[in-house]
């Protein structure tokens, strides 16, 4: 986005919209909550987990989040706006209950990421972006999602789905229109937009299977256990050895 468009954007975010308009008193609550968090003085530090908290109520960070925000910490809507519009996970407007990002970097465009956006594209007739007619579905193409060994990398509202190519991942998404489960590869069942982003606000999900474990996935693995196969170490390297502090102690 370039700077123009950016700037137009937070002007936006600032102005437009409705400017009493009330969330909920739990919302107000929560984001006391929230804020308590963080040291005196400290507070405007708990502007990302505020973000989160409005988007769990609208489904976006609409401008009345931006105002709430900006409220809360005695701060600018346009300082509010700033942040809002910098990280992609908070959607400056409407998304769908399941955001699908398709990571298209060099490795997993490789790997064929490219080839399951595409499908996912033709298949739910959205661009990047862009959300289906239904509510259901946002379809995003992603920078990194910092699963490199699993490509090509493709998550639902930030959990992972393993091992897709273009027919799996359609079939991902049908199930999604549909309202059939969809079993993340690596964590817990599936919540919608809203309920993940209360989540990330920092508020526990206490329903059955909310909470996933397990150990890490085999390729994360295959590292050390190559390591291990062959008896490579770093030189001098012991596991007991106190790993020191930059204030001279150990750790």
């Amino acid at each position: 986005m370039s700077a123009r468009a950016k700037n137009q954007e937070f002007s936006q975010l600032s102005t437009d919209g409705p400017k009493n308009e009330e969330f909920g008193a739990q919302t107000y609550a929560r984001a006391k909550e929230i804020i308590a968090r963080y040291p005196e003085g400290r507070e405007r530090s708990a502007l990302l987990p505020l973000l989160h908290l409005v988007q769990n109520e609208e489904g976006y960070v609409s401008p009345a989040g931006v105002a709430f925000c900006a409220e809360q910490l005695g701060i600018t809507k346009a300082q509010v706006g700033a942040v809002a519009t910098f990280y992609t996970m908070y959607k400056r407007r409407p998304a769908g209950e399941y955001i699908v990002s398709v990571c298209t970097n060099t490795m997993c465009d490789v790997l064929g990421g490219q080839a399951i956006f595409d499908a996912l594209s033709d298949h739910l007739g959205v661009g990047h972006n862009e959300t289906t007619r239904d509510g259901k579905i946002t379809l995003e193409h992603a920078e990194c999602l910092a699963a490199c060994d699993y490509g090509p990398v493709v998550t639902v509202n930030y959990d992972f789905v393993d091992g897709l190519d273009p027919e799996s991942a359609v079939e991902v998404v049908e199930k999604l229109c549909d309202g059939r489960p969809v079993q993340p590869t690596r964590g817990a069942r599936l919540c919608s937009l809203q309920e993940t982003a209360l989540q990330l606000a920092g508020f526990a999900d206490d329903r059955d299977g909310a909470v996933g474990e397990g150990p890490a996935g085999e390729p994360t693995l295959r590292g050390v256990k190559l390591a291990e196969q062959h008896g490579i170490s770093p030189a001098g390297f012991d596991i007991t050895t106190p790993i020191p502090s930059a204030s001279g102690g150990n750790k």
